[in-house]
């Protein structure tokens, strides 16, 4: 199988490529200038020279809440561009077969229950990220609408919750709430701060999977896709409090100081919980423990540090 993977640099591409199952396969990973998203013609004039059999869609501008709010003019236009042009690319070339990754964000907000795939579009979204949202949801509903207009297409979103692992961002400028952790704890354990602040009250909840195992559903989706439902969620069906994340981090990193709340600070939703009953019947079910997730992000952490 010949698969377009997007975003091959990024998180998720770099995890997907480690699969193990990956060497099974021929991949085409273009770089930003061997395949310019935003630029429609030259999309186009990708695919048909390639001809791939699945395009697995992985780019995209990400940040936590701090970059969302800064630039949410790119985060809207960037993805809304990357997407629609390479979705219309695809079936304008004959393509069949596209994985499209959403987002949590896509869910509304302050929802006390766990998110079916149904929620879509049922409820106002989180301020701190609309703008990356309403581009995925639009890619996602373009995915659906080419379906509708040509059933032989199988293009399928898959909404993963919020994501951590090796090759993250660990940048506080851009960084998400897991590495963000793993950076600040570890930076006070090295300066020898009794104390680290928590944005917040700490008590807010978030689902966050190991990055390797969305790998491992994209391998599945790959080899399965007809079978795939238009969308699905992809998660763990359990969450923690940011409080519950320093307290397991810190036993990771070797933090042994205390913690201290912000409460001024903007923290998002206060719940963001995946339903993944469709998941669970089409047969695929996440691996990796928090303790042993966060265990290997970290080492990964620390081989940045000597690198630098």
């Amino acid at each position: 199988m010949k698969i377009l993977l997007t975003g091959a640099t990024g998180m998720v591409g770099r995890n997907l490529l480690e699969h193990p199952e990956a060497r099974q396969i021929e991949w085409l990973t273009p770089t930003h200038n061997e395949l310019e998203l935003t630029n429609y013609p030259a999309t186009l004039v990708y695919i048909e020279r390639h001809q791939p059999d699945l395009i697995i869609h992985a780019a995209g501008r990400v940040g936590g809440i701090q970059a969302n709010m800064r630039e949410p003019v790119k985060f809207l236009t960037d993805n809304l561009d990357m997407g629609r042009n390479l979705l219309l690319a695809a079936a304008n070339a004959g393509v069949q077969n596209l994985i499209n990754i959403g987002s949590s964000c896509m869910y509304p907000r302050n929802r006390s229950s766990a998110l079916i795939e149904e929620d879509v579009l049922t409820g106002e979204l989180e301020p701190t990220n609309e703008g990356y949202a309403l581009a995925k949801i639009t890619v996602a509903r373009l995915a659906e609408y080419l379906v509708r207009e040509n059933p032989s297409l199988h293009y399928k979103t898959i909404i993963p919750c919020n994501l951590y692992g090796r090759h993250d961002k660990f940048d506080p400028r851009w960084s998400h709430l897991i590495p963000a952790i793993l950076h600040k704890l570890h930076q006070a354990k090295i300066a020898g701060h009794d104390t680290v602040e928590i944005w917040g009250d700490g008590t807010a909840r978030r689902e966050f999977m190991y990055a390797g195992d969305l790998a491992d559903a994209l391998i599945s989706a790959s080899q399965r896709l007809q079978d795939m439902p238009a969308m699905l969620n992809i998660g763990l069906g359990t969450d923690h409090s940011v409080n519950e994340y320093y307290e397991i981090a810190a036993d990771v990193v070797g933090y042994q100081g205390t913690f201290t709340h912000d409460v001024n600070n903007p923290v998002g939703m206060s719940r963001k919980l995946t339903d993944i009953s469709k998941a669970h019947h089409w047969g695929w079910r996440a691996r990796t423990t928090l303790c042993h997730g966060l265990s290997k992000t970290y080492k990964y952490y620390l081989q940045t540090l000597i690198e630098k």
